[in-house]
């Protein structure tokens, strides 16, 4: 491997250098108790609260968008909110290690369907259950799994901090800006890797950011943070002293990195013969479904629950690896076509935004062009809805458009018929398995029963959120976070491999996601009451960036003289 290989400028240490640099910076962090690692851990939120305005403000300028609009909460908020979550779970993981104690003490554990075991990490303290009122999340283990199992293996790679894995190599993704550090994070503290993190051109702009906020783990050697392109990617990929690969992108990334790009590539990819010659772990994205089980609904949860998946479409332009690609109803529903007149309605007047990541407008395009007669354009072009599509092969249930491109299909049936009929699709016509979105309303919900557990339980999905989105799985820092487990590197689909989880835990299987049908007060009418407003996520929110720089500085420094300037932007939402 040359030496002369730079990261950005000609003064950019070589690639050597910087593996050299990580090796001694391995040492070190093998030496460091789980006390002096909490320690970098503090040091890291301290900065990331210094510099969170300029965080969003980077983060902005590269997505076009105007600092003071609604639309910067998403950066607030899946930004460095989401990281700071992230830092205070790994956190008080090291502590409970330290103390010996499982990180899994104290959280309630309950059997799930198909023997597993589901651990209750949302709400974890008083102010979840304040600021998420109504949400809930478990992880869910593999089955076979026991409640006893789980508690020991708690806490990966701390049970053993001198153990090292080498240097891992982070390649991070150009959409959602926390998702490379968290990646970051999880490789040091869930494998005990030291990171060499290569930006995704589009955020190049972030590394000065960047840069302060891990300054602790920098100084250390314990990271680096670099630039470049495919070429200086490659050549990581290949270095002899990189130990381990993950990657956050498309499935095409990863086949290229596993097999060789081009045909030759595709062509040992058949042959099942690796290029690689280290381990890889992977999130890849996919075709993220939303499946809308027929019930009898009011005309505002009609408006609501459309607001709600333009919102897991929309949501930073569709350029989410968990973007809802295809909406499932019932073909038989009597409010299905009210219910997409809401949708559309939705669609047109969700805020205008920037198309900046590559190659969107095209993409657009080309489903209007792949779908004539079923294609409804709104905002010039800008966003696609295509209605509606049968329910067999097509380029919608097989390709992620990563643009705001939402592609709908009717299947026939009601109650459970409905239910199985779903979930047939999603898991054997959709590509990917990362997440999959419900929504229900409770009545219905209880009427089904056991068939809806059994519905859940049937979803192949690494997180299946009912009356929620996918994301709040995301921005939940003790979840897990990844595909279905059991993809195989010729067919890796949405990924191998888990991150997040800042409980360390150990065999797990999907995250389940639950949150309120209606917002407050309407709420108290489905017999599930729950204080939570119109959540700020949502492209509807007004006041979005507001909530968001103030729920940013709570995670930061968690205070009950926070919560009322939280709740009342919040509301005004």
């Amino acid at each position: 491997m040359s030496t002369s290989m730079k990261t950005l400028s000609d003064d950019s240490p070589s690639l050597d250098t910087l593996v050299q640099e990580l090796r001694l910076g391995e040492q070190t962090w093998a030496t460091l108790s789980l006390s002096a690692r909490r320690d970098l851990l503090t040091t890291l939120s301290e900065a990331l609260q210094r510099h969170a305005g300029e965080w969003v403000e980077v983060a902005c300028a590269i997505k076009r968008l105007d600092p003071g609009s609604q639309l910067a909460g998403e950066e607030w908020i899946s930004g460095p909110y989401a990281l700071l979550g992230g830092i205070g779970a790994l956190s008080a993981t090291l502590a409970a290690l330290d103390a010996g104690r499982s990180p899994l003490d104290g959280y309630p554990l309950s059997p799930a369907p198909g023997g597993r075991v589901a651990a209750r990490v949302l709400p974890h303290n008083v102010f979840d259950r304040l600021l998420l009122n109504g949400y809930t999340a478990h992880v869910w283990s593999e089955p076979g799994r026991t409640a006893d199992g789980l508690r020991k293996a708690a806490g990966l790679g701390q049970r053993t901090p001198e153990k090292t894995g080498g240097v891992g190599l982070v390649l991070g993704a150009g959409n959602i800006f926390s998702i490379a550090p968290l990646d970051t994070l999880y490789e040091l503290f869930a494998h005990n890797r030291v990171v060499l993190l290569k930006l995704n051109p589009i955020t190049d702009p972030m590394l000065p950011v960047l840069s302060k906020v891990f300054a602790g783990f920098i100084d250390l050697g314990l990271v680096r943070i670099v630039t470049g392109g495919v070429e200086f990617g490659s050549a990581a990929v290949a270095h002899r002293g990189i130990d381990h690969v993950h990657i956050t992108g498309s499935v095409t990334s990863h086949d290229a990195i596993v097999f060789g790009p081009g045909e030759e590539g595709r062509a040992r990819q058949a042959r099942g013969e690796v290029l690689l010659d280290k381990p890889i772990t992977s999130e890849l994205g996919g075709v993220s479904p939303t499946i809308v089980v027929p019930g009898k609904w009011s005309k505002r949860d009609l408006s609501y629950q459309a607001e709600h998946i333009a919102t897991q479409k929309l949501h930073n332009n569709g350029y989410n690896c968990i973007a809802s690609q295809v909406l499932v109803v019932s073909s038989d529903w009597p409010q299905k076509e009210d219910f997409l007149k809401a949708l559309r309605k939705a669609f047109a007047e969700a805020a205008p935004r920037p198309a900046y990541y590559p190659g969107s407008g095209e993409r657009c395009a080309a489903a209007v062009k792949d779908h004539p007669g079923i294609a409804r354009q709104f905002a010039g072009g800008a966003r696609v809805l295509l209605e509606e599509i049968p329910a067999g092969d097509d380029i919608a249930f097989r390709q992620e458009y990563f643009a705001p491109v939402l592609a709908v299909t009717g299947l026939p049936g009601q109650g459970r018929d409905f239910l199985e009929r779903a979930t047939a699709f999603a898991n054997e016509r959709l590509s990917g398995t990362l997440g999959a979105n419900v929504v229900a309303h409770p009545r219905t919900m209880r009427g089904l029963g056991a068939d809806f557990t059994r519905f859940i339980a049937d979803l192949r999905y690494g997180t299946v959120a009912v009356n929620a989105w996918t994301g709040v799985g995301y921005l939940t820092a003790r979840a897990t976070w990844g595909a279905f487990p059991g993809h195989t590197l010729q067919d890796a689909q949405s990924g191998i491999g888990i991150v997040h989880n800042g409980l360390l835990l150990g065999g797990t299987e999907r995250t389940v996601v639950s949150g309120p049908f209606r917002p407050f007060p309407r709420s108290v009418l489905t017999g599930r009451f729950t204080l939570s407003p119109r959540p700020p996520w949502f492209v509807t929110h007004r006041t979005a960036a507001a909530t968001g720089r103030l729920l940013t500085a709570f995670a930061g420094r968690p205070s009950w003289a926070r919560l009322p300037g939280i709740f009342a932007s919040a509301l005004r939402g």
